[in-house]
């Protein structure tokens, strides 16, 4: 029995080591400038996904991948607001990452696996998917629909690297120093997403309507014949902004932004980025206890 179990533990002990492996070919050094570095994922050929924090300035930017010599590196677009970018490497040889198919359960092994030091090797942290949710508002002012949290330990130079399954599959980029301390990952999804966003056109559009706002409750006689119990509570509308022109009001309570419910900010927020920037989006509001719905341009955040 003790060598059945000795067996097992070593079997077990392999696998990590070979999901590490697999995981550290698409795996690299970032070097964002003299004094900072992390670590990225190569997400397609020649293309590598980056935590935007490292990146100390867009031009002297370097990778290294497993075994190689440090390769110039370009900024092809960087997102603040979600601390991701996306760097293009000519000649890189590295293989893309295979994201892990399916949602991460809390609770299932992780290993953190990133590139530090001078060399560029190799290092590995373990733990758990110790927290998923979402949405969530991240430390430069971005909304998260989905976020994970791990306890594997991410030390300085791992940041932007994978966080990774016992099968060596990415779960999601590791971006410490979001919340306080706390080991976040953004997910495979959202992090592959917003890769492919910003090689296309470089950065992520974001609108504006130019209004301040505050969530509050909807009492039934207010609520003009619609079932939410909650929206925006108009506050000020900034002169000859895009809600200005669209007739929005100090007292609106915004309750739907082109079709879809309202309840807070970070719901706003949301709906502000992306396909919405440049058109005219229906706006539904409750004036008076009577529902009204107006039509705004959405503007792109300058």
């Amino acid at each position: 029995m003790e060598r059945r179990n000795e067996e097992t533990l070593a079997a077990f002990s392999d696998a990590l080591a070979d999901a590490a492996e697999s995981a550290g070919r698409s795996v690299v050094r970032v070097i964002g400038g003299r004094r900072h570095s992390g670590s990225g994922v190569v997400y397609a050929p020649g293309m590598v996904l980056t935590v935007s924090h490292v990146l100390e300035r867009e031009g002297d930017v370097s990778v290294t991948a497993s075994g190689g010599e440090p390769a110039a590196a370009r900024l092809v677009g960087r997102d603040p607001a979600a601390d991701l970018a996306v760097l293009a490497v000519e000649g890189l040889e590295a293989e893309a990452a295979s994201p892990a198919g399916g949602e991460p359960r809390v609770g299932q092994l992780a290993l953190a696996v990133g590139r530090s030091g001078r060399d560029g090797g190799l290092r590995v942290t373990s733990g758990v998917v110790s927290a998923a949710g979402g949405p969530a508002r991240m430390w430069r002012g971005g909304r998260l629909e989905r976020y994970l949290q791990t306890d594997a330990a991410v030390y300085p130079g791992l940041s932007g690297g994978a966080l990774v399954d016992a099968r060596g599959a990415v779960i999601g980029v590791l971006t410490a120093g979001w919340g306080r301390g706390a080991t976040f990952v953004i997910p495979t999804g959202i992090a592959w997403s917003t890769a492919e966003a910003l090689a296309e056109r470089g950065t992520i559009r974001r609108g504006y309507l130019g209004i301040l706002s505050q969530p509050v409750r909807l009492p039934e006689s207010q609520r003009g014949g619609i079932s939410r119990r909650g929206g925006l509570l108009v506050v000020g509308v900034e002169e000859g902004s895009p809600a200005s022109r669209g007739g929005l009001l100090v007292g609106d309570i915004l309750v739907a932004f082109d079709g879809e419910p309202v309840e807070d900010t970070d719901d706003l927020l949301a709906l502000l980025a992306g396909e919405r920037v440049g058109r005219e989006v229906p706006v539904e509001v409750v004036r008076g206890g009577e529902r009204r719905e107006l039509g705004v341009p959405v503007e792109e955040r300058g």
